[in-house]
């Protein structure tokens, strides 16, 4: 099977859409790739890593078989490393909006950015849904975001000479305000406390910089903005000690997290049961024959929210594409120990491999 573009309409033809570049995404396209099927990924995140990355990179995971531990990085960059022969493509930063059935039984789908694919099938792995950042949350706070607010950093030279205050209390918060201690005139980050979320590490660099007044760290909330016209000039911070104080920015980078949204999954008319997709044990097909899901999102009896049964589902799933996509032929088991075809797929042949294969 092939993934390619047509230059006519500019719409991409693959086997599979798989929404969601998180773990199970990730090896959905090995599961895929070991029979032949090439894939891309749609994911609302700007990296690759699903929330193992955007949420806890650093931290622990101790259930991943013949792996004592890793990280949710580690586990995202080995399964990077493993899907490497399949080819399998990205598209970061946007969500799939819509999924209609063709009269052939594929799909025409569609994301935020305009990208249009023609997929033989649709695989749900978005976790626990599409992520949002939270936003801050005071008064008039609409109409500077996307300006003087921002939720994410695209380039850390562009507030050079500003003075930038961070919100936030986590790993972003923290590693912005460090980075940004080298560009901004001034860099400030509030936290509701003083204990942090994030690495240990980034938490005594942060403080390194407050000590050499290239940086501070104020503890309190953000009460409301401080305006002159249509201009944000800093906010009102409700301070531990009790005292409000007025913090100039010229910036305010609002790190409070992610929250999970169904988004336009809820608008395919797929059976979703408290905000996850019911699946058969079988296929981990939905009830719209072609569309299947993996991981977090789905639900059946006995289901465990762990990534390793999110990848057993994946490879349960990959044998039912298979034959969706090409009825009535038998699909074969075979294992990656000794069979030849797997080996090449793999890029792993040897060439007594590859001349029996030629023969065949």
């Amino acid at each position: 099977m092939s993934s390619v573009t047509s230059a006519a309409d500019n719409i991409i033809q693959t086997d599979a859409v798989i929404v969601g570049a998180g773990p199970c995404g990730l090896f959905q396209v090995f599961e895929l790739g070991l029979l032949g099927l090439k894939a891309h990924l749609v994911d609302s995140l700007s990296k690759i890593g699903g929330q193992c990355v955007e949420l806890y990179p650093d931290k622990p995971i101790y259930d991943i078989p013949a792996v004592p531990m890793c990280t949710g990085q580690q586990l995202t960059d080995l399964l990077l490393e493993q899907i490497k022969p399949f080819g399998a493509q990205f598209h970061l930063g946007q969500t799939v909006q819509t999924v209609h059935k063709q009269e052939n039984g594929r799909f025409d789908v569609s994301t935020s950015t305009g990208t249009r694919f023609d997929a033989g099938v649709v695989i749900i792995a978005g976790g626990v849904g599409a992520f949002e950042s939270r936003k801050i949350g005071v008064p008039n706070s609409e109409k500077y975001e996307g300006g003087q607010i921002q939720y994410r950093v695209k380039d850390p030279k562009a507030y050079a000479g500003k003075d930038v205050v961070v919100l936030g209390g986590g790993d972003s918060a923290l590693d912005w305000a460090v980075v940004l201690a080298d560009h901004a005139n001034s860099v400030i980050l509030v936290h509701r406390r003083p204990e942090f979320r994030g690495a240990h590490a980034t938490v005594q660099k942060l403080e390194a910089l407050r000590d050499e007044h290239r940086a501070d760290i104020l503890v309190g909330t953000v009460k409301e903005l401080v305006e002159d016209g249509d201009t944000l000039k800093g906010i009102r911070v409700l301070c531990a000690d009790g005292v409000t104080r007025v913090v100039d920015a010229d910036q305010l980078l609002v790190f409070y997290g992610l929250h999970p949204k169904l988004g336009p999954i809820a608008e395919w008319g797929l059976d979703i049961n408290k905000r996850q997709i019911s699946v058969d044990t079988e296929k981990f097909q939905t009830n719209v024959p072609g569309i299947y899901a993996v991981g977090d999102i789905n639900t059946y009896p006995g289901k465990k929210k762990l990534i390793l049964s999110g990848f057993h589902e994946a490879a349960l799933a990959a044998f039912a594409i298979k034959e969706h996509l090409e009825p009535g032929k038998k699909v074969f088991l075979q294992y990656t120990t000794t069979s030849p075809i797997m080996h090449k797929r793999l890029g792993v042949a040897t060439a007594e491999e590859e001349a029996h294969l030629q023969n065949k």
